[in-house]
C-alpha cells in the first residue's frame, strides 16, 4: 500500500498540531488517511537536563538562536526515511506561491522546521540544504502558524480532499489572475443587486464576465501579477 502524503513538523510546540488542520475538509481527509501528520518535539533532542534548545548568538544580540546540534538531530530523525523536501519557514525565504504549493503537494510530503527566537544557526541551513520559505513580508512569533498555512495549502490539492476538481481550476493564481467576485442569494441585499449576467443562464456570457472581472481585479490590486500575466499572454500570442 502506498504511503499517504505526509507532513512532518519539527516544533517546540507540538500541541499546536493538528489545530485547524484537524477540522473541515483537511480534518476529514486526515481521518480517512488521505494524508498524515506527524508533530515532532525539537526539545526531545536536547541533551542536557534542562532540555535547552537555544543559546546566545555569537557577535551579540538581544535574542536567542536555536542550537545547531539539537535541531540537526531532530532533522536527522525526521528525514531518515527520505521524506523531502525539508523546509525552514523564515521571513528571508522565497515567497510561497501556488506554483510551489503544487510541486510540494505532488510529492510524497514534506518536513517543516518551525523556527523560534531569533532564528536558526546558519550552519544547519547550509549543511542540510534546507529550502527557506516565507509566507510574505511580515514577521510571526514562530513558524507554527506559517506551517499550518503551508500544509493546508498543500493538503487541499490532494486527490479527493476538495471534491469537485473544477473548483480548484477557477481559484486565484491558477490562471495567473486573482479570482472573480462571487454572489449568492438573496439577489437583492440591502439595495445591492447581483449582476444581471450571473442570473441570465447564458454560460458563455458568464464565463466572459468572470474573466473580465478577474483581469480587472488583478490589474487594480496586484500590478505585479498583472505584468506577469500580460507577458505570458504576449508570449502565447507570439507562438500562435
Amino acid at each position: 500500500m502506498t504511503a499517504p502524503w505526509t507532513a512532518r513538523v519539527l516544533t517546540l510546540f507540538p500541541e499546536m498540531f493538528p489545530g485547524p488542520l484537524g477540522l473541515s475538509l483537511a480534518g476529514k481527509a486526515l481521518e480517512r488517511g488521505d494524508w498524515a501528520l506527524e508533530a515532532i518535539d525539537i526539545r526531545s533532542f536536547a541533551t542536557d537536563k534542562h532540555r535547552t534548545v537555544d543559546d546566545t548568538p555569537f557577535g551579540g544580540g538581544p535574542d536567542m538562536v536555536m542550537r545547531p546540534d539539537v535541531v540537526d538531530a531532530a532533522l536527522a530523525q525526521a528525514t531518515q526515511d527520505g521524506l523531502a523536501p525539508a523546509i525552514y519557514l523564515t521571513p528571508r525565504g522565497q515567497v510561497l506561491t501556488q506554483g510551489l504549493v503544487k510541486r510540494l503537494s505532488a510529492g510524497p510530503g514534506l518536513v517543516v522546521l518551525c523556527g523560534r527566537y531569533e532564528g536558526l544557526d546558519e550552519r544547519v541551513i547550509e549543511a542540510r540544504g534546507l529550502l527557506e520559505v516565507s509566507l510574505g513580508d511580515f514577521v510571526l512569533s514562530g513558524g507554527e502558524p506559517a506551517a499550518l498555512a503551508l500544509i493546508d495549502s498543500c493538503v487541499r490539492l490532494l486527490p479527493g480532499v476538495m471534491g469537485a476538481e473544477e473548483t480548484l481550476d477557477e481559484e486565484s493564481f491558477e490562471a495567473g489572475l486573482l479570482e472573480y467576485p462571487h454572489y449568492t442569494r438573496p439577489a437583492d441585499w440591502c439595495g445591492r443587486q447581483v449582476p444581471e449576467v450571473l442570473m441570465s443562464g447564458h454560460h458563455e456570457k458568464i464565463r466572459a464576465w468572470r474573466r473580465q472581472k478577474a483581469e480587472e481585479t488583478t490589474r487594480l490590486r496586484r500590478p505585479d501579477l498583472w505584468a506577469v500575466y500580460q507577458e505570458h499572454k504576449a508570449r502565447v500570442g507570439a507562438k500562435n
